[in-house]
């Protein structure tokens, strides 16, 4: 078993080789920290499922050397694994009041309030976690109170960005200052471990308070009703909704209830004082169509959100030509098809869409080059580790820094074992790391038999065979199918179906076990000549 010694292990079991699913291990001196827990979500390869997560197998053999998990910030990809693995570790979260607000609503959904222990902290708070001290340091990100995390230890100090960007006009909150961010590099920073989800990007992501003229353009222009479409934890750009709702005299709804969480808890901490009243979808609909702005979830394509239920006409919500929505996002890489049918239900309608490809009506929380160049020239650290990226985004970082004059870089994936300090930093070890995926109310292994034999009835389709025995002799069977690709001449497919099962019945195999997998090739065999697909096909016999 791993226990660090006297050294500066880091550890990625999610976030590394992906964007999303954030989860990070420090340690030294015999004891653990984690930094963040998050999730992404589920795709086509994981049929039926919404929430992925990070398997946590290595550090939950080490719980009682995990002294605790530090939150950077409250975006999904960093806490929502929260509700579903943190009772096991056992041990406090540390989060800032924001994101303790986001991570109470969490637990108190599930029942789990009195299970997990929650530390408040300052975006600013200096505490220590057994042999680590930890200082937070708060940067703009496109969510409230985000804070990177300074780690000291014996063996050497990390600077940890969290997501990051650098932002002249934040519109909410104060991030660090360059000068604070030299200070900090003055005192020394032997790590970076750094966002590297726009590290191909030449331009600096931009400042929230940029998108303001670009929504009051498209919103002021728009003739009938009106819906903007954001990521619900952007708070900032809420109050600049807001503001807008204000300036072009319209009456604000909310649909989604993410934003009502996101506005429950930034209210709640002391922001967002100022947005505006809102309506109830009744009142809406009874306004002008001139009169009335719709805030909404749903622009990556969620097909049970807000946005998507209007443009299928099953929202109270209603959508006509003339109507115009707004997409102040930006397309997360995988959810095109979602987000281009959601679009082609919209124009079947004759409903204007506008996108931050057509006006400035969205930033991005990410840092691009100009900002990666400026916090290594600020800080000056000795060895960069990317993280949040693919590997294409992490090699990329990777060559920038060395670029830019960061003596030394270190490129790891999920699983692999850093040793930071003492001495140049290798990896040590391949470590077990892997995905936990929730289904309905129930975790499983990403590389279990039950998802496995999801994809297999998603690409095969199913058979079930039930096969009736007298004294050992054939008497009849049934078949019925689901998915099998066979809608034409059905009748003659299942006789065929039901001769293959009785030539199986009648054959020389009388083991019980071998009986019913002769009767399964068999019929099977069928099904494969027929359509080319191997469909799963159960077998039940009895006997009379």
């Amino acid at each position: 078993m791993t226990t660090p010694g006297k050294e500066l292990l880091f550890l990625a079991l999610g976030g590394s080789g992906e964007i999303g699913m954030n989860a990070n291990l420090y340690g030294c001196d015999g004891k653990w920290i984690m930094l963040d827990l998050g999730v992404t979500f589920g795709s086509a390869d994981y049929p039926g499922i919404d929430i992925v997560m990070p398997d946590l197998e290595f550090i939950e053999d080490r719980k009682k050397d995990l002294l605790g998990i530090v939150l950077t910030h409250g975006h999904e990809d960093h806490i929502g694994a929260i509700p579903y693995l943190a009772a096991d570790l056992g041990v406090p979260l540390y989060a800032n009041r924001f994101t303790a607000g986001l991570i109470a609503h969490k637990l108190a959904e599930e029942g789990l309030e009195k299970e997990v222990e929650i530390r408040v902290v300052d975006i600013d708070a200096q505490f220590e976690i057994g042999p680590f001290g930890i200082r937070l340091v708060p940067l703009a990100h496109s969510i409230l109170e985000m804070s990177a995390a300074v780690i000291d230890t014996p063996y050497g100090r990390v600077f940890h960005t969290g997501d990051w960007k650098l932002d002249e006009e934040p519109i909410l909150g104060a991030p660090a200052t360059a000068a604070a961010l030299t200070a900090v590099g003055d005192e020394g920073v032997d790590v970076l471990v750094c966002d590297s989800t726009n590290a191909f990007n030449a331009e600096a992501s931009g400042s929230e308070g940029s998108v303001r003229d670009g929504l009051m353009h498209a919103v002021g222009a728009a003739k009938g009703r009106v819906v903007v479409t954001t990521f619900a934890s952007n708070a900032a750009r809420l109050a600049t909704l807001g503001a807008v709702a204000k300036a072009t005299e319209r009456t604000l709804c909310v649909a989604g209830r993410s934003l009502d969480r996101i506005l429950g808890v930034a209210r709640s901490v002391g922001y967002l004082n100022d947005f505006p009243p809102t309506v109830d979808f009744d009142e809406a609909m009874r306004l002008p169509r001139d009169k009335l702005m719709v805030i909404a979830t749903g622009g990556q394509g969620e097909p049970r959100a807000a946005l998507a239920r209007m443009a299928g006409d099953v929202h109270q919500i209603k959508l006509e030509a003339g109507d115009t929505v707004v997409f102040s996002s930006k397309q997360i890489p995988g959810n095109e098809v979602a987000i281009g049918r959601i679009m082609n239900q919209l124009a079947a309608k004759d409903v204007l869409t506008v996108t931050e490809k057509q006006a400035h009506i969205h930033v991005s929380g990410h840092p691009g080059q100009p900002e990666l160049a400026a916090l290594y020239g600020w800080l000056r650290p000795k060895l960069i580790v990317p993280v949040h990226g693919e590997i294409r985004h992490m090699h990329e970082q990777a060559r920038f820094a060395l670029e830019k004059g960061v003596p030394d870089a270190l490129v790891q994936e999920n699983g692999d074992l850093v040793r930071l300090a003492p001495g140049p930093a290798r990896i040590v070890e391949r470590v077990r790391s892997g995905r936990l995926l929730l289904d309905g109310d129930v975790i499983l292994p990403a590389d279990g038999e039950t998802i496995n034999e999801r994809r297999k009835l998603a690409l095969n389709g199913q058979m079930s065979v039930a096969v009736v025995l007298s004294g050992g002799k054939f008497v009849e069977s049934a078949i019925h199918y689901r998915g099998v690709p066979v809608e034409d001449d059905r009748e003659t497919f299942i006789e065929e179906l039901n001769e293959a099962a009785e030539q199986a019945a009648t054959g020389k195999a009388r083991d019980r076990d071998a009986l019913k997998e002769a009767i399964r090739l068999g019929v099977r065999r069928v099904a494969t000549d027929w359509t080319g697909k191997k469909p799963i096909t159960d077998v039940l016999i009895m006997d009379i």
